[in-house]
């Protein structure tokens, strides 16, 4: 294996772990969500209602908006550099 091979091993392993470690503290996330919610129903509801209320005050339309821009503008050039890796390292395979 090639140093470059090493690297991008280390890279996908890097990139594995994080979303792993991500999946798994969302789901921690969300089952205290639920244990939370089970416990205290009525608390849960109130706090629903006011983030709900804030939201719909807030020009969320607008945040999203901008956020899809800003997440395709910078998708195209990711996309790139991630082709020209698979190219690369397709031709140092050969």
């Amino acid at each position: 294996m090639s140093n470059m091979d090493g690297k991008l091993a280390d890279t996908d392993d890097i990139a594995l772990r994080g979303y792993r470690y991500t999946r798994d503290q969302f789901s921690e996330i969300v089952d205290q969500t639920e244990d939370y919610v089970r416990e205290n129903p009525g608390q849960a509801m109130l706090w629903a209602f006011g983030i709900g209320f804030i939201f719909n005050k807030l020009p969320i339309g607008r945040f999203i908006s901008m956020f899809g821009h800003l997440l395709m503008f910078s998708l195209k050039p990711a996309m790139l550099v991630y082709g020209a890796m698979k190219l690369y390292q397709a031709s140092q395979d050969e």
